[in-house]
């Protein structure tokens, strides 16, 4: 079995990079196999550039895919749980992951895909676990609406029918991180036990 994390994040002095450390242990405790897409140290290019467009916008599945979009497209086939880890800002994900999901989910591939052959289709992934870190308290998210906004975006459309089964985790309260360090190291510490059950 093997598990795909999606990280973004630009600083290790970040409390979402402390979270990403405690997720590789809960998963090597597991014996789980991973591999980390870091957007940032991989400088991963999130603009899309005009030949990209016409393949997109014009649903012309008969134009190349950039290579690095290739690289990230055979990560996700061997992929039987896919691990997005990101910060929350302004009410969604970073820049560089929703430049990763317009490039990355491409015509053909994740969606328009009927005239595709079968091994250029994405396939359908057990588990996709969305684990955001956000600075307001999660009540306070859901008083506001946030919290159901990005998971409709998140769960519904981003991750939709690609993953059998979808969570999102939001680690909220990061403000006052002391009051909310234990209850978010026990929460990551189950994902390693809780991938086995969903995709063994």
């Amino acid at each position: 079995m093997k598990i795909q994390i999606i990280y973004c994040h630009p600083s290790e002095k970040s409390y979402t990079y402390e979270i990403l450390e405690q997720l590789k242990s809960s998963l090597e405790k597991e014996h789980l196999e991973f591999e980390i897409s870091d957007l940032y140290e991989m400088n991963f290019i999130t603009d899309m550039n005009e030949d990209e467009y016409e393949r997109e916008g014009f649903a012309k599945i008969e134009l190349p895919i950039p290579n690095d979009v290739k690289e990230e497209h055979q990560k996700i086939n061997k992929a039987d749980c896919i691990i997005f880890v990101y910060p929350v800002w302004w009410s969604d994900c970073p820049a560089k992951l929703k430049g990763w999901f317009d490039r990355v989910y491409s015509v053909g591939y994740a969606y328009g895909n009927e005239e595709s052959k079968p091994e250029a289709k994405m396939k359908t992934i057990k588990y996709g676990l969305v684990i955001c870190t956000a600075g307001h308290p999660n009540q306070f998210l859901e008083e506001i609406g946030i919290a159901e906004s990005m998971k409709n975006v998140m769960i519904n459309d981003r991750l939709g029918k690609r993953f059998n089964k979808k969570e999102m985790i939001i680690l909220g309260g990061t403000l006052d991180k002391e009051k909310v360090i234990q209850d978010h190291s026990e929460i990551i510490k189950s994902i390693g036990k809780k991938i086995k059950e969903y995709c063994i």
